[in-house]
């Protein structure tokens, strides 16, 4: 008696559609973790650069203890190069020398703001404002920097410091 049963050999075309539903779906949820990895750099990226100007808008503050409320600024504020005076070198790569905390300040603000604004090294949208409160001692100054991200909307940094 000869046997004639079938021996089925090979994968039949339902696994194979299956394991391709399989790898397209891992696929696709890889592809969406790369695209939120890369929204997560990109608003990481402008946190810390929020950071870095308010910490460095701060130093100079600090450096220039006596400029009050020459450092307030608002929103829709636009600072134009300050002008050189013969007791003042400003917007150069040498030291001034002479400056009244007025003229400090009006450069430090020209020289930041242009840093904040900057289209390339700048924030996405970039608001900033200074506020300046002598209401307690020591003084304080409230840095907000605010700035568009794409798929997030408004995000703010806020620092206040006291001098």
């Amino acid at each position: 008696m000869l046997s004639r049963q079938k021996h089925i050999n090979g994968v039949g075309m339902v696994e194979v559609l299956v394991a391709l539903v399989v790898v397209g779906v891992g696929m696709l949820g890889i592809a969406s973790l790369y695209v939120t990895t890369l929204q997560a750099k990109t608003t990481a990226q402008a946190r810390m650069k929020a950071i870095n100007f308010a910490y460095d808008i701060a130093d100079r503050i600090r450096a220039n203890r006596t400029g009050g409320t020459d450092y307030t600024l608002q929103f829709t504020d636009t600072k134009s190069a300050p002008a050189a005076t013969a007791n003042c070198v400003q917007n150069s790569s040498t030291a001034a020398v002479n400056c009244t905390p007025a003229q400090m300040a009006a450069n430090d603000l020209y020289l930041w703001d242009k840093l904040v604004m900057d289209a390339k090294k700048g924030l996405p949208a970039a608001q900033r404002k200074i506020e300046y409160s002598n209401v307690t001692i020591p003084a304080t100054y409230k840095i907000t920097l605010q700035w568009t991200e794409p798929n997030s909307g408004t995000q703010n940094y806020v620092l206040e410091i006291q001098i």
